[in-house]
């Protein structure tokens, strides 16, 4: 199996000093249970849903394979509620509407999972975030693509936000990424991918 993560920093593993992110962490522990998967992280720091949704298929068309089944994982929307002169730099509207046309195309030709933007040590964004998330999960409910929140799973730990804090807070460490990883790897929906 091929996986497909497709997003922003977060995929990447931007501040990660064992160069894992969530995304290395799950697929590692997959292939300790026994499944022969091959991750293609094609995550690009601080880009945008608009901007994801110009590339993605190209790119993941390159990693298709008739001969291995090819699967897609997508995170993406924190850069779309980043600051930029005071205001976010895209509206909510162009963000949700990028996102369906993304989870749309992709969900009718691989199997898709989608992971929600993660909490951030502040407040305003974090709010939009949050926003962003919940709208999110009601488009892939209706898009039937498995959804993640991510924002209210890490905002429950101890771990991340007091390991966001510690590096810019935006992104995790290692630490961060570990708990997050353990919480996506224990998900229902990559589970029944990777049991």
């Amino acid at each position: 199996m091929r996986i497909c993560f497709l997003g922003d920093s977060f995929v990447s593993g931007a501040y990660d000093s064992e160069c894992l992110g969530w995304a290395g962490r799950i697929c590692a522990a997959a292939r300790k249970r026994g499944h022969d998967i091959s991750i293609y992280n094609l995550g690009i720091r601080g880009e945008t849903s608009v901007q994801l949704a110009a590339r993605w298929h190209n790119e993941a068309s390159l990693r298709h394979n008739a001969l291995q089944e090819v699967r897609l994982v997508f995170e993406f929307g924190m850069n779309d509620a980043r600051d930029v002169n005071g205001k976010p730099q895209l509206d909510e509207r162009e963000s949700l509407a990028a996102a369906r046309q993304i989870l749309g195309k992709a969900s009718v030709w691989k199997p898709v999972l989608m992971v929600g933007p993660p909490a951030v040590n502040d407040e305003p964004r974090n709010s939009r975030v949050k926003s962003m998330s919940e709208k999110l999960a009601r488009l892939c409910d209706e898009l039937t693509v498995p959804y993640f929140d991510s924002h209210s799973a890490l905002q429950r730990t101890g771990v991340w936000l007091r390991d966001v804090k510690e590096v810019d807070g935006t992104h995790p460490s290692a630490a961060g990424y570990a708990e997050w990883a353990h919480l996506i790897d224990n998900w229902p929906a990559w589970r029944e991918w990777v049991p």
